[in-house]
């Protein structure tokens, strides 16, 4: 009989092996919308405008589309992703010492070498160094979308060691944003945002259980980020964190609201981030463009300096004796999921869009080039190299 923790991940792993399928295709519906004579049209819905007026317009928020997706409802994507965070380090697969010790370690290889490569191919060009961080990036739904097609070739220890290995990665880049990717301060509005932070922590420390609450207050906290100069989806996460993990009654109001936004974020939120964000017009984009410093450092960070960085930390731990192999699993379907981890996209893009904000289309191009590419690559390479070996029973 099933535990309730496998029950839970087995929930997890099946709607993110469907959001990884809906996210491929609304990217690959922005590539082909914005490379066809509906591209102008694509433009435009980028740049539609949206206002919110609060009161006899006491308070005005005037943005174009783009911006609200990436401020906004990425904010509930990090308060998804800040959810499951918590659930998984105090009641999930990383709720152990040993349990935590292999995907931490080998996350952090997968995010140390590949910013090393990118830094080695833009040395000495300040503007691209900023975007040191993209190809760190590991993107969940993705990487389980291409474990889920392969079925039975990936025993599920890799399959739960590929989702801690990125809900890792995922907090490593929480904390990039928070300490390398944010404007100049404006001190008042932050001030709020910890006052914000101060109620959430007074609610769960006197057991507020309506996550209702919790959320009203994030709101708050959100607008006061927004206008802080700290990048505003940094509130989701924080309130997230806030949300009672047990009641009175040992029911989960963290795991009640997971599961009830989970379906939201995976089928509206990020297909919506990947149809803004993955339109690349390739008209003029030549042999030169892809080979520059900012593509090749992405993709070659993603697909060569996340596998040997996630793979090389994990073997290493593995045959030191600090850590247990995944069981029923090879060297080379480790080798396999390794590459997987490779797969940045959401996670780059937003980072990127960070990194580059306001350098104008050639570094967006190159971003996205390097993104698109670099993640292409990782996962048909990854899934090549798990699909040759025989099924297992996991």
């Amino acid at each position: 009989m099933k535990s309730d923790n496998d029950s839970a991940f087995v929930r997890f792993f099946a709607n993110e092996s469907a959001a990884g399928m809906v996210l491929a295709m609304a990217a690959m519906a922005a590539m082909l919308i914005s490379n066809s004579p509906w591209g102008q049209w694509y433009a435009s819905f980028l740049h539609m405008p949206g206002q919110v007026i609060i009161g006899d317009q006491a308070l005005v928020l005037s943005k174009p589309l783009i911006v609200w997706v990436n401020d906004l409802w990425m904010a509930v994507f990090f308060f998804l992703v800040g959810l499951e965070i918590k659930r998984e380090f105090l009641e999930g697969e990383l709720s152990g010492p040993g349990q935590l010790a292999l995907p931490a370690v080998a996350a952090l290889g997968g995010m140390v070498l590949p910013a090393l490569i990118y830094t080695a191919f833009t040395w000495g060009d300040d503007l691209a160094l900023r975007g040191w961080a993209i190809p760190a990036a590991t993107d969940i739904a993705f990487a389980l979308g291409i474990v889920a097609l392969l079925g039975s070739r990936v025993p599920l220890s890799l399959k739960v060691f590929l989702t801690a290995v990125a809900i890792i990665d995922d907090l490593g880049a929480i904390v990039i944003i928070a300490l390398f990717y944010t404007s100049s301060l404006h001190w008042p509005m932050l001030l709020g945002a910890l006052l914000a932070g101060l109620v959430l922590l007074s609610l769960n420390r006197w057991r507020i259980t309506r996550t209702d609450v919790y959320i009203v207050v994030g709101l708050v906290m959100w607008l006061c980020v927004l206008k802080s100069g700290v990048h505003a989806t940094l509130a989701g996460v924080v309130t997230a964190l806030a949300i009672p993990m047990r009641d009175a009654q040992g029911q989960s109001p963290l795991e009640s609201l997971e599961h009830g936004l989970h379906p939201w974020v995976a089928f509206v939120i990020l297909p919506l981030f990947a149809f803004c964000n993955a339109g690349v017009v390739l008209y003029g984009v030549s042999l030169s463009t892809l080979m520059s410093p900012i593509p090749l450092g992405i993709g070659l960070g993603l697909l060569l300096g996340k596998a040997v960085g996630v793979f090389g930390a994990a073997y290493l731990m593995v045959r030191s004796g600090l850590a247990q192999a995944p069981t029923e699993a090879s060297t080379r379907q480790l080798l396999g999921v390794s590459i997987l981890c490779g797969i940045g996209f959401t996670m780059s893009l937003f980072i990127g869009g960070l990194a580059f904000s306001g350098l104008g289309p050639a570094y967006e191009l190159q971003l996205k080039l390097g993104v698109l590419g670099g993640s292409t690559l990782a996962g048909l390479l990854g899934a090549l190299v798990l699909g040759v070996g025989k099924q297992t029973k996991g």
